[in-house]
Parts: structure tokens; sequence; C-alpha cells
């Protein structure tokens, strides 16, 4: 049950995003959802992979690539997703800052309540 909370959690994050940071569009929150899902597999399966292989530039940038290695993540389900709009790179890197900013705050208080 805490796993479909927090899965709602992101997809209301994706929708904050997208009324508060012009260049990010959803089409509607069944969208939020799927993108929210993918999103997370993407987060689960690719970004470690992503992290080891550019591990020399994450230790020489003291790990502030991998906010680049999100954004890069984030726009690139954008590509794939129709009614989720990103549009750029620098857009996307600040739409999955926020996004995870978000996602922290409901889990948090998830987790508390």
């Amino acid at each position: 049950m805490i796993i479909i909370a927090k899965w709602f959690i992101s997809a209301l994050s994706l929708l904050a995003v997208a009324y508060l940071i012009p260049g990010i569009s959803v089409s509607s929150f069944y969208i939020a959802l799927v993108v929210a899902f993918f999103l997370g597999i993407v987060n689960a399966v690719v970004r470690p992979i992503l992290i080891i292989l550019t591990l020399p530039i994450n230790i020489l940038t003291l790990g502030l690539f991998i906010f680049v290695i999100n954004g890069f993540l984030f726009w690139f389900l954008s590509n794939f997703i129709d009614g989720f709009n990103v549009a750029g790179l620098w857009v996307a890197i600040l739409g999955a800052l926020v996004v995870s900013v978000f996602s922290y705050i409901g889990n948090r208080f998830l987790v508390e309540g």
C-alpha cells in the first residue's frame, strides 16, 4: 500500500512541477501516473548504470554531475511518453530537481503519518 502512495506522491509532484516550471507540461493525471511509474523504473535500473559509467566525471565534479544524469533521464522520458513534454535539458535538470524535492517532502509526510 505504501508503494502505491509513493507512486501517487510522485505523480502529484510531476503535476506541481508542470504547473510551476514553464517548459514542462503534463496533459493529465493519468499521464503523470505513467511518467511517475516509468521514472521510478528508469531511476532503479538505468540511473545506477549511468552513475557507474560516469564515475570519473562525478568524482571530478564532486557529485554534481548526478543532477545532469537525473535531468537527462527526465528529458529522455519526455521523448517517449505522449502528453509529457520538456523543453530542453536545462529545464529537465530543474524539473528533476524540483520533483525530487517535492517527492522527498511528500514521502516524509507519508512516513511520519
